[in-house]
């Protein structure tokens, strides 16, 4: 039986991968980002490292640091009207999991609005239309969340977590880049090398891995 397997279009992968970002913007000839991200991320300098790199390119953006650990329907829905509000059209996130898996979101819900309700989009989402263009910039190793077609939503009244399942979210391009990386305290570090183990482990041991 044949294995499907969906990659990003590119995926920059070494010190000093976030430099290609610029260019790659470019040459795709997006005009505004909307910087999907969290305030802890903003306030120690990290996404900085971005934004300078995008002002000197003369790149248009805005920040939406709504984000937090576990996102929320409503991190989505305040996310997806920032997204409206701003002009932008392209999204980048910066972060772990969490702000990955919010841009997702963001990015499918504004090409499919007939999915609005966010939970409508659990299980494999039947989306017909690709996400808003996503440029990833991973800021943990392990939830590899840049460059997979799954992402995770908290619905706070059920007090439940859903997946999602969707070719259409995969971001069009990833900067694995570990720089963005060198400040992650020493017990996130750990977790999400044994969360980058499992995953690895879970390829060997179950088909439904693929």
């Amino acid at each position: 039986m044949a294995n499907r397997m969906i990659l990003n279009e590119t995926a920059w992968f070494g010190r000093g991968a976030v430099d290609a970002l610029t260019d790659e913007v470019t040459r795709r000839g997006y005009h505004k980002a909307l910087i999907v991200t969290d305030k802890t991320l903003v306030q120690c300098g990290v996404v900085d490292k971005v934004t300078s790199r995008m002002d000197a390119a003369g790149l248009a953006w805005e920040i939406y640091a709504g984000v937090i650990p576990n996102p929320t329907i409503s991190v989505v829905q305040e996310g997806l009207k920032v997204f409206t509000q701003s002009g932008a059209d392209y999204l980048i996130a910066i972060g772990g999991g969490s702000p990955q898996d919010t841009c997702k979101a963001i990015g499918i819900i504004s090409n499919n609005p007939e999915f609005a309700d966010v939970r409508s989009l659990e299980g494999l989402s039947p989306t017909r239309k690709p996400s808003v263009p996503i440029m990833a910039i991973p800021t943990t190793a392990g939830t590899a969340a840049e460059v997979t077609i799954n992402y995770v939503i908290t619905d706070e009244e059920k007090r439940r977590k859903f997946v999602c399942v969707d070719p259409h979210d995969i971001p069009q391009a990833a900067f694995i880049d570990a720089d963005m990386m060198d400040g992650m305290p020493p017990a996130l570090k750990a977790a999400t090398g044994v969360d980058a183990l499992t995953h690895a482990i879970e390829g060997y041991i179950t088909r439904a891995a693929w």
